[in-house]
């Protein structure tokens, strides 16, 4: 491990980098924002497919058609910036870390990040359609389906974060299992609960119906059982035994 910089150097290096990460998210922000409205409608389509013929989507706030898709492709553009961004952090902390932490530590940036896109593409191209699809069939009889596309904004993001952290379990398996708080096999005798807390979770995030309540929960478990054979490869012990190797 290198030398400790004094604080004052650490504090300008982190500066740096959290300059060069606003940087990075403007930059793909104004490469984007030509295309606002189209990132919008392209947004919108799971639910206008959904939605019957004489359904629409309105702006009740004089501002919304202006923030709306202003809003989605800033947040767009963060979720793009996103392999920046941690390449930033990891330059930041790597000098800090030992061999067998850096070990761990890029195979879970990178890993993370990807999960963290198919989870937002599982909810978009598997989740949406079948949410959007009950909404729009369960409205009464006489009731115009009219969505705000303010609130459909917000409506999409919160699932889009939901799924994004919900595909983080393999991730979250192998901290656990490295940071020495439990271990695989601790997490397969508590499988049966698991199982519970994976439906209830799918429940909570997802329209109260059987189907899409098990397009949540079926991917988590999946994702936690390749969490454990992850774990299976690199846990506190082995770091106990490599730096008793680096000490000595």
């Amino acid at each position: 491990m290198s030398q400790p910089l004094p604080l004052i150097s650490h504090l300008l290096e982190l500066r740096t980098k959290l300059l060069r990460i606003v940087a990075s998210v403007l930059l793909v922000f104004i490469a984007l924002v030509y295309w606002a409205n189209d990132i919008y409608h392209y947004m919108a389509i799971p639910l206008m497919q959904s939605l019957p013929a004489s359904g629409t989507m309105i702006a009740t706030d004089v501002a919304a058609p202006f923030f709306a898709p202003f809003k989605l492709t800033l947040v767009l553009s963060f979720f793009l910036a996103v392999p920046y961004i941690l390449f930033q952090v990891w330059s930041f902390v790597a000098p800090g870390l030992y061999k067998h932490e850096k070990r761990l530590v890029v195979p879970l940036l990178v890993s993370s990040t990807l999960l963290f896109y198919l989870g937002i593409c599982f909810a978009y191209y598997v989740v949406f359609p079948v949410v959007f699809g009950f909404f729009a069939n369960v409205a009464p009889e006489g009731v115009q389906v009219a969505t705000d596309i303010s609130s459909y904004l917000d409506f999409v993001l919160k699932l889009f974060f939901a799924f994004g952290l919900a595909f983080e379990i393999p991730v979250a398996v192998v901290l656990l299992c490295w940071a020495g708080v439990t271990t695989p096999e601790d997490l397969r005798a508590k499988r049966p609960y698991i199982v519970v807390a994976a439906f209830v979770i799918g429940m909570l995030l997802t329209p109260p119906d059987i189907i899409s309540q098990t397009m949540l929960a079926v991917p988590m478990l999946l994702l936690f059982e390749g969490g454990l054979l992850a774990a299976r490869f690199y846990t506190k012990k082995d770091d106990e035994v490599e730096q008793q190797d680096i000490n000595q």
